[in-house]
């Protein structure tokens, strides 16, 4: 039987946006850099440590918004990896508010827009973030509604910041489709009670949280099949 939701809410930022696609841009533009050749080990220095820092600041009860935790992750790396180039720490941050969009992602999300969900971001990006993201991407009008952490003053995968579709939409969290490819993010969802997609594109383990999501796709071109 399939699942039957009322919302489809997607995480952003590694599962409809490609988070390594400003370093590869530059990467690909300036090869002789000397970090060039290891553009692909500092994309996953930055969001390691992006993620670091909101998982650390959501802990201490420190909340900064997502725009400064992104320069500091990014500072982080930079020095980490002996680069001192103000030039390219503006590009990359220029190039983070215009990430390439997944191939797959508007035909998923256009999919299941034409099943009759409704469908939304949750997010831990500022409105202005997402906002241009959505602008650059043509993938503004996707989406009935973006939710950010900005409203609930705390990072993923805090409880509240997933309370915020439920009151959005008026839905209990089982009528919930929620689709990320953080593996601790669709754990921090199923552990909310959303029915909880991961899109596992590395084929990497499930991370050993408090919940595991009900399914685990390959990529976002399954998941129209699961409604």
């Amino acid at each position: 039987m399939g699942l039957e939701p009322k919302a489809a809410v997607f995480d952003a930022y590694g599962t409809l946006f490609d988070v390594a696609g400003a370093l590869r841009h530059v990467a690909e533009g300036d090869p002789g850099a000397s970090w060039a050749a290891d553009w692909q080990g500092l994309a996953r220095l930055w969001r390691q440590k992006q993620l670091e820092i909101t998982w650390l600041r959501a802990a201490a009860g420190r909340h900064s918004d997502f725009a400064t935790v992104t320069a500091d992750a990014l500072d982080w790396t930079l020095a980490r990896a002996g680069l001192s180039e103000p030039d390219l720490r503006e590009l990359l941050l220029e190039l983070y508010a215009a990430l390439p969009a997944y191939p797959e992602a508007r035909a998923a999300v256009e999919a299941l827009r034409a099943k009759g969900l409704t469908c939304a971001i949750l997010t831990n990006a500022t409105p202005g973030m997402i906002a241009g993201l959505l602008d650059a991407s043509g993938f503004a009008p996707l989406f009935d509604a973006v939710l950010t952490v900005e409203e609930a003053g705390v990072y993923k995968p805090h409880p509240s910041v997933y309370a915020l579709a439920t009151a959005r939409f008026g839905v209990l969290p089982e009528e919930v489709l929620f689709v990320s490819a953080n593996a601790w993010d669709a754990a921090g969802a199923a552990g909310f009670g959303f029915r909880t997609a991961w899109i596992n594109r590395e084929g990497a383990p499930p991370d050993p949280l408090w919940a595991r999501p009900n399914w685990t796709l390959p990529s976002l071109d399954t998941l129209p099949e699961l409604i």
